[in-house]
């Protein structure tokens, strides 16, 4: 098994080669530089295969590091729950509601991140002896967020305390009127802030205006899962849990336990599913938290996940790629375009007849999401291509828009056009909208600074995605306010980094096997890329969905072949040169990927951009 990896000198000679090649998505393929001293030091002291040695050396990856990158543990990374602002009195204040057997209520979101964010703590407080109240709004009618009917109404049926999971940092209104009725809020969240603080009782957020946590990458279920730890620990402090005889002789109290301690671990499927799905960098504290999630989710412990991967029929280790793209999209159905708590309910439930209901009926509303979603997509993506080109920032509108989609088609915009993109939904004169942004432009600050320059009715968000409420006579100013905060200096260029190149006799599962201890790989940590040289496009045939393109490739030299799909590429120019390259040599970048068949392992080539030689 050989594979060259493109350092010092070659690097040069790469970029001449590929001077005279056609890359066909326009971007520039840019091979990552790795010190061969620090690759020989990585592969000598930690027993590494030169493969991974060399691009944990491309990647930054030092020797100190290295053990820690690939052996991600809590244990290690998981900071101290403290040393989040407030957090010792979120955790105090819980811990007080359930001694006191008080109702406390879970106002969760109607997303993965939320979805996620409830069903943890819901099971935790169930395994504490709590019956918490759920609440998830219902997207179309109340839109994002905590509002004031609902956190009365969770007042009215009992609820002395409530927890925003996944939003509240900037429902001033909302939680000013629990405030004055007298309601405890906690908001658990990681969405930006500013300078004002709501009235809560508590606002733990790693991304609030006035935080000095270095971990600011959190999705909220990583924040709930903190919160938890923080809210055991506050219940072993004051004897809540039962103890041993020999434990109860030397410290006698008054408390009567009620409970074992919650162990947290199981919970950790729940933190990979929704830190994955919201794009959150897997760097880490994140990486860890994922990558100890997915051992659990391996396990199939949780109902609710089991069951969606049974409908799927994943009958392999459930990765990164099936939280993300099977079970995930599932869950987020629900809210897109059915019932918003369809989600976290399924992933609360221990009754396998509900649960395998409520699966199926979330299957139904992923499909029926999809075909949604490929008509405003459509009509979105003609927009978009009438629109300047030199305006930095991409926003389009329309009437009959379902806002359950609207961030899925930012994003495949942003992908196509490569700049921020705003997808908007309007209404009777009022425009929902769903941001998506690239590196170099903060949306979810550019939405903030929009909102308190009055061009907004409501929005918050975070770098990469945001959301907005704007009347749509204030959409122009709007666009204009939103371009005039981008440098395009700062969103630079596009490059397809690759980590290598090898023939297509070397794209083994033996390889694709040692490259997966680079995992789990998402935002931040990206899928290992490679070039495939002089490979022929055999049988390039569009999948039974008519979206995605998959092909043979073959060796004409040692007969190697190797299965290969582009997805997502009807239309575009990939898709184009792939069915237009049928019988050619064509250089191929994209990501291996190891599956199994009948017990068997089987390697693929996910293709992200091919290159036509000159």
């Amino acid at each position: 098994m050989k594979i060259h990896y493109v350092t010092g000198m070659d690097a040069v000679l790469a970029t001449r080669e590929h001077s005279a090649t056609h890359p066909q998505t326009g971007r520039e393929w840019v091979f990552r530089d790795a010190d061969e001293r620090v690759a020989l030091s990585l592969s000598q002291r930690l027993g590494l295969p030169d493969v991974v040695a060399r691009i944990l050396s491309a990647r930054g990856v030092t020797l100190a590091e290295a053990d820690a990158f690939l052996n991600p543990s809590l244990k290690i990374s998981l900071p101290d729950p403290s040393h989040l602002m407030d957090m010792d009195a979120a955790a105090e204040r819980v811990a007080s509601g359930v001694i006191a057997g008080e109702r406390i209520a879970l106002f969760g979101d109607y997303d993965v991140d939320g979805a996620t964010s409830t069903a943890l703590l819901a099971r935790y407080l169930r395994a504490l002896g709590q019956n918490p109240i759920i609440y998830i709004p219902d997207r179309m009618s109340e839109g994002y967020g905590p509002n004031a009917p609902a956190l009365l109404a969770l007042k009215e049926r009992g609820a002395a305390l409530v927890l925003t999971l996944d939003g509240g940092t900037l429902a001033y209104e909302p939680l000013q009127a629990a405030y004055e009725a007298g309601l405890d809020v906690i908001v658990i969240d990681h969405h930006a802030g500013a300078a004002q603080k709501p009235a809560c009782y508590a606002l733990v957020n790693p991304n609030r205006i006035d935080e000095t946590s270095p971990h600011r990458q959190l999705a909220a279920v990583g924040v709930a899962f903190l919160l938890a730890v923080a809210i055991n620990r506050k219940l072993r402090e004051r004897r809540f849990f039962k103890v041993t005889e020999k434990s109860d002789t030397r410290h006698p109290t008054s408390v009567t336990p009620a409970v074992a301690e919650p162990d947290l671990r199981p919970l950790l499927d729940l933190v990979a599913l929704g830190t994955i799905c919201d794009v959150v960098p897997l760097v880490g504290v994140n990486r860890a938290l994922v990558a100890q999630g997915l051992k659990v989710m391996a396990a199939r412990g949780n109902l609710g996940i089991r069951t969606l991967l049974d409908l799927a029929k994943v009958d392999e280790k459930p990765g990164v790629y099936h939280a993300g793209f099977i079970i995930g999209p599932r869950i987020n159905a629900g809210g897109r375009v059915g019932r918003s708590d369809l989600g976290a309910r399924l992933l609360l439930t221990e009754d396998e007849a509900e649960a395998l209901e409520l699966a199926r009926e979330l299957d139904r509303h992923n499909a029926e999401r999809k075909a949604i979603e490929a008509m405003v997509l459509e009509q979105a993506f003609a927009q978009a291509e009438a629109a300047d080109p030199a305006n930095p920032i991409l926003i389009v509108a329309s009437q009959g828009w379902h806002p359950g989609v609207i961030g899925i088609v930012a994003g495949r915009l942003k992908e196509r056009f490569y700049k921020p993109v705003a997808v908007i939904a309007l209404e009777n004169g009022i425009g929902k909208a769903s941001a998506r942004s690239v590196a170099g432009f903060d949306f979810g600050a550019a939405v903030i600074a929009a909102r308190e320059a009055g061009l907004l009715v409501a929005g918050g968000g975070h770098a990469m995605a945001a959301g907005f409420t704007v009347l749509e006579a204030k959409i122009p100013a709007l666009t204009e306010f939103l371009a005039s905060r981008i440098d395009n200096r700062d969103l630079g260029a596009r490059p397809l980094l690759l980590d290598g190149s090898l023939s297509l006799a070397g794209a083994t599962a033996e390889l694709a096997s040692s490259l997966e201890r680079l995992g789990p790989f998402g935002q931040g940590n990206p899928h290992v890329r490679l070039v495939i040289r002089n490979a022929v496009n055999l049988k390039p045939e569009w999948t039974g969905t008519g979206e995605h393109l998959k092909t043979l490739l073959i060796d004409r030299l040692s007969n190697a072949r190797l299965s290969a799909i582009a997805f997502r590429c009807v239309g575009t120019p990939l898709g184009d040169a792939l069915l237009s390259t049928r019988g050619k040599e064509i250089n191929v970048a994209g990501q291996l990927r190891l599956s199994e068949w009948n017990g068997k392992p089987q390697v693929s080539l996910m293709i992200e951009d091919i290159a036509i030689p000159a």
